[in-house]
C-alpha cells in the first residue's frame, strides 16, 4: 500500500475491533439529505428525492432511531419533510450517500464501538467539491462517541459486504479501479480490508458492470442474507449489459467458501423486468439487493415494475420473521444510489 502500517500502528483488528454483520441489533441508522442539485438533474429532481429520502427515514425510524446529517440551511425543511420522527445532525455536506461517505462501524472488546474513516474522492473524482465528504465519517464518529481510525485506501461503504465473521464482498471493477488506487494491488487491498474490518477472507466478484457511477458497488450486486448464504441480483433477461457480469458474480460466489469454510448457498434474485435511464440517458442502476436492514425489519425498494412483489416475496423468505416496507425508490436511484446507499447503520451497544 502506498502508506503501510508500522508494526506497532494501531488499527482495528490489532485493537480487537470487527465489523458486525448489518443484521446485528442497531443503535440507530445515519442519512444525508439530499443537496447537490446536479446529481438529481435539477431544482425538480432534487425536490423529489428529499421527498423519497424521507420517505425511508420514516419507514426506519418505525423500526430504530434515524439521525439524518443536514446542513444547517437545510435542517428545518428535513425535521419538516421527516414529520418529527428524526433527529438531525448539523453538519457540512456535499452529498448525500451515506453508505459511501460515512463510517464504516466496528464492535470491540466489551461492547466497545469504532468507525473506519476510509479516504474517499467522490467515487473516483466523479463530483467536486467533495472535502466536507471526505470528513464526514469522523464527524459522525465523533457524534457517537466512537474511536476513529483512517484508513490509507481510498474505499466507499457501498464497495464492501461483510457477513459478520470475516468474509467480505466487493468487486474488481471499484476497488482496483485506476481513479481508486492506482498504486495497489490486489493483496494490499485485501491486507487493508483485514486490518480495518477484520476480513480473513475477500471473495472478488468481478467487473464488466454497466454502474460508471459507482464503478460496480457490490451493494447493488450482492449481499449476504444469512452466514454462508448470499443473494445476487440477476437482470431478468440475457439482452441486459449487466447479465453476464451478475451470472460470474453468481459462479465466484457458488465456488467460493467463507472465512468459517463453509460453501455459500446462493439465492438468485430476479432484478426489475422494465429497463429505464436516468435524466442523462444513462442505465437506471434499479436493484432489489440494495435494501437496508433495521432491528426487525427490512426496507426495499420498489421500481412500479412486474418483478416488486416477486422480489418482496423472495427477501420475504430469506428473512422469515422481519417486517418489510417496501418503498418506490425510483426517485433515488435517479441519483445513482438506493435505499442501502442512502442508509448506514451504527452498532447496538450489548
Amino acid at each position: 500500500m502506498s502508506e503501510r502500517l508500522d508494526a506497532d500502528q494501531p488499527c482495528p483488528v490489532r485493537d480487537g475491533f470487527v465489523w458486525p454483520a448489518e443484521w446485528a441489533p442497531h443503535a440507530r441508522t445515519w442519512m444525508c439529505w439530499p443537496c447537490r442539485i446536479e446529481v438529481w438533474n435539477g431544482p425538480e429532481g432534487l425536490l423529489r428525492a428529499k421527498q423519497a429520502f424521507a420517505r425511508v427515514a420514516r419507514a426506519i425510524s418505525s423500526f430504530e432511531p434515524v439521525t439524518m446529517a443536514v446542513r444547517a440551511q437545510d435542517a428545518a425543511e428535513a425535521r419538516l419533510a421527516c414529520a418529527g420522527k428524526v433527529e438531525t445532525f448539523e453538519v457540512p455536506l456535499d452529498d448525500s450517500w451515506a453508505r459511501d461517505m460515512g463510517p464504516t462501524f466496528l464492535r470491540g472488546p466489551g461492547g466497545a464501538r469504532a468507525a473506519v474513516q476510509w479516504r474517499f474522492n467522490a467515487w473516483g473524482n466523479k463530483y467536486h467539491p467533495y472535502a466536507e465528504d471526505a470528513r464526514l465519517a469522523t464527524r459522525i464518529a465523533g457524534a457517537a462517541q466512537a474511536r476513529v481510525y483512517v484508513a490509507p485506501m481510498i474505499c466507499e461503504g457501498g464497495a464492501i459486504h461483510g457477513d459478520g465473521e470475516g468474509t467480505l464482498l466487493t468487486t474488481e471493477q471499484c476497488l482496483l479501479n485506476a481513479n481508486r488506487n492506482p498504486d495497489l494491488t490486489r493483496q494490499d487491498v485485501e491486507e487493508c480490508l483485514a486490518l480495518f474490518t477484520g476480513a480473513r477472507r475477500v471473495v472478488w466478484l468481478g467487473d464488466g458492470f454497466s454502474d460508471e457511477e459507482t464503478d460496480g458497488h457490490v451493494d447493488n450486486i450482492a449481499c449476504f442474507v444469512a452466514p454462508g448464504r448470499a443473494v445476487v441480483g440477476i437482470p431478468a433477461f440475457r439482452s441486459h449489459p449487466d447479465y453476464e457480469p451478475a451470472c460470474e458474480a453468481a459462479r465466484r460466489l457458488a465456488a467460493a467458501h467463507d472465512a468459517e469454510g463453509r460453501a455459500i448457498e446462493v439465492v438468485e434474485l430476479e432484478q426489475p423486468r422494465r429497463t429505464r435511464m436516468d435524466g442523462s440517458g444513462r442505465l437506471l442502476q434499479a436493484s432489489y439487493v440494495n435494501f437496508y436492514l433495521a432491528n426487525g425489519g427490512l426496507v426495499m425498494p420498489a421500481f412500479d415494475d412486474p418483478n416488486d412483489e416477486k422480489a418482496r416475496e423472495a427477501l420475504a423468505a430469506c428473512f422469515p420473521g422481519r417486517d418489510i416496507l417496501q418503498i418506490d425508490a425510483l426517485d433515488i436511484v435517479e441519483g445513482g444510489g438506493g435505499i442501502h446507499c442512502i442508509t448506514q447503520q451504527e452498532p447496538a451497544a450489548p
